[in-house]
């Protein structure tokens, strides 16, 4: 049976990229919006009506992965229903989507009925090889990889070679049938063109070079996955909830060889023209910001920004300012997150750094005003109380509060307006407009 596609109001299937093919169409400009405990969906979508009224769309979708959910304790559903119920009380008539975040063939099944977005994570699969035949055959299917290839807007042309272009089969062919598998199961069950597909190979060992993405973007083809978005690995570190460490210069150039690559395999392979760059563990990278923008009007190109615990933590900053009960618990998440570090850590291993001697002690804290709380958790560049080792830690901490149950989620409601303004100026001024408006992040 066919689960039906929910369509937001006013949203319809659009004609996408590939002959023949409808969609759902994914805006040119995309933000996700993580909400571990599915209460900040307003206040998240009213950064996206601050865009809206400086003339810029961006479409909000949100996302929240198996393992959050697992931690949690929540199910998919939830999720549709906070946007749902955020989009209605705001009256939001433009499109908006809710994402079954690195999905495998393991764990899609209850993402079909509430979702209309997948991102169908890979990475564990690259590097396994696919069967000498597979990799023939689409080697022989592809001798216009070979030679020397011009990229628009780029001034260096690239040769693959046919030793090239069969290494990058045997690491990648497998990833991508694997991604088939998955996505032809989303597609018997919603139907075709009833939800966005987006591929994920950012969680590896090594970032993708410009030729290696063209040569992926070919197999995507041949598999007829029609991906709206795909986010490859960068150089330099995207930890959570923390600045990007890395050389910027090579970000941007990286980032302007894949999206010349995309528009490349857009004409090539005739994927959706709407194809864009997805930028995982994008919140708070505020010093790429203007390098995403800048190359994003160079080249006329989109991209979806990924923004997943940020949010979480202006719930925090929000409890921690309101001082009161809200400080005290802050406080004790933190205390019970220093307690339960190395537990905490250990699935975020690859994607934090944490300093253990830069961690203030819970009896530190216990005696912190609400202000210094704050301080040291807010991301504010250049601030001295700020604490980057703390911030991370708390960014993974958000277990701590789900264990707490009703008395984390009382506490949010409770003081609703206080944090919704931090969840909204957070997402909007430091996130939003630095990366679709190219305004200066606070």
């Amino acid at each position: 049976m066919t689960i039906p596609s929910v369509y937001p109001s006013g949203q319809t299937a659009a004609h996408s990229g590939v002959p023949g093919a409808t969609a759902l169409r994914l805006n040119k400009y995309s933000v996700g919006t993580g909400d571990r405990f599915a209460h900040q969906a307003k206040a998240q979508l009213q950064a996206c009506l601050l865009a809206s009224q400086q003339g810029v769309e961006v479409t909000p979708v949100w996302n929240k992965s198996n393992r959050e959910h697992t931690i949690i304790g929540s199910e998919p559903t939830s999720t549709r229903q906070a946007a749902d119920a955020a989009v209605k009380a705001l009256h939001w008539e433009k499109p908006y989507f809710c994402d079954a975040d690195h999905i495998t063939l393991q764990t899609v099944d209850r993402f079909l009925a509430p979702c209309d977005f997948y991102t169908i994570d890979v990475a564990d699969a690259i590097g396994q090889h696919a069967p000498a035949s597979d990799i023939d055959q689409f080697v022989n299917r592809h001798p216009e990889l070979l030679g020397k290839i011009q990229l628009s807007g780029i001034d260096e042309a690239f040769g693959i070679t046919a030793e090239h272009l069969k290494n990058t089969a045997e690491k990648f062919l497998a990833a991508v049938k694997q991604a088939g598998k998955v996505y032809r199961k989303i597609e018997s069950a919603k139907g075709a063109g009833n939800f966005i597909p987006e591929i994920s190979m950012d969680e590896t060992d090594r970032a993708q070079s410009p030729v290696e993405l063209l040569i992926i973007l070919a197999a995507i083809a041949d598999e007829g996955i029609p991906i709206q978005t795909i986010a490859p690995k960068f150089s330099g570190r995207f930890n959570k909830g923390v600045d990007y460490v890395g050389d910027v210069a090579q970000f941007e150039k990286e980032m302007a060889l894949d999206v010349a690559a995309i528009a490349y395999a857009v004409r090539q392979y005739g994927l959706p023209d709407n194809l864009k760059l997805s930028v995982h563990s994008g919140s708070d990278k505020f010093s790429i910001y203007p390098a995403i923008h800048a190359t994003m009007r160079r080249f006329d190109a989109g991209v979806h920004l990924k923004t997943a615990g940020t949010t979480w933590l202006e719930e925090l900053i929000g409890l921690a300012e309101a001082d009161g009960d809200g400080l005290a618990l802050a406080k004790q998440i933190y205390a019970e997150a220093f307690a339960h570090a190395d537990e905490l850590c250990a699935p975020y291993a690859t994607v934090i750094d944490i300093d253990p001697t830069k961690l203030p002690s819970p009896q530190e804290v216990a005696v912190w005003t609400s202000e210094q709380y704050t301080s040291a958790l807010r991301h504010v560049p250049g601030s001295p109380a700020y604490n980057s080792s703390l911030r991370q830690l708390l960014h993974v901490g958000f277990k701590i509060a789900a264990k707490m149950g009703h008395r984390y989620l009382d506490l949010l409601e409770a003081n609703e307006a206080i944090i919704a303004k931090n969840v909204t100026e957070n997402l909007y001024q430091r996130h939003i407009a630095p990366v679709f408006l190219g305004q200066r992040s606070i």
